[in-house]
């Protein structure tokens, strides 16, 4: 899986869990009012504005997700072992077909007998399903181990904006996404480049701990 169709899963999981929009409610107080100035075709500039305290703003979880080291750390340990998965596979379904073809060739050579032939069809078709059923049993492991993935993530971006609303003191914190975009909003109240620094900046702090 590349890492396009990696993130695609990650959003999807997002929506499934029900954890790709939500906001965060600070107490509502009185600022200055964000100004949108007119540009001479009457659309509203994306000029950079002081935000007040009180104010309704948004981020774009797309973004986090790209741009977020933690999410790329994360991504990159499923994605490795999701490459082992299909490699094993890979190999192990080559082994099978090899050994069905050396079936097949004695069967017309006429080098078995049939109660032989029958037991060695009957450990082939085991095989295969012992096969199949390993494969099922390791989809829904990287399943599970992408939602972990996805849950980890989401928690440590509800605990940083959380955190960080503490001081902003926005009324309202969204989480835009394209999937679920917000359909239209003053480009200046998107605080995604702050929450992305903030949040690469506090990975990086916890990582060099541990280290």
């Amino acid at each position: 899986m590349d890492k396009k169709s990696f993130i695609i899963s990650l959003v999807a999981l997002a929506v499934a869990v029900g954890t790709c929009v939500y906001s965060v409610i600070a107490t509502t107080s009185t600022g200055k009012k964000a100004t949108v100035t007119k540009t001479e075709n009457g659309e509203s500039s994306a000029e950079p504005i002081e935000i007040a305290e009180g104010s309704i703003v948004y981020f774009q979880l797309d973004r986090i997700l790209k741009e977020y080291d933690m999410a790329n750390d994360l991504s990159s340990v499923v994605e490795s072992k999701m490459q082992s998965i299909q490699e094993q596979m890979a190999t192990r379904q080559k082994k099978l077909q090899k050994d069905y073809d050396a079936f097949n060739e004695k069967i017309q050579k006429g080098l078995m007998t049939q109660s032989t032939a029958q037991a060695q069809a009957e450990k082939l078709e085991k095989q295969k399903s012992e096969l199949e059923q390993w494969a099922n049993t390791k989809q829904n492991e990287m399943m599970e181990e992408q939602q972990v993935t996805m849950n980890q993530i989401m928690d440590a971006v509800q605990t940083f904006v959380t955190a960080y609303n503490e001081e902003k003191g926005y009324a309202m914190i969204f989480a835009n996404q394209a999937i679920a975009p917000i359909m239209t909003a003053n480009s200046g109240l998107d605080i995604t480049d702050e929450i992305i620094a903030g949040l690469n900046e506090e990975y990086v702090k916890n990582k060099n701990k541990k280290d």
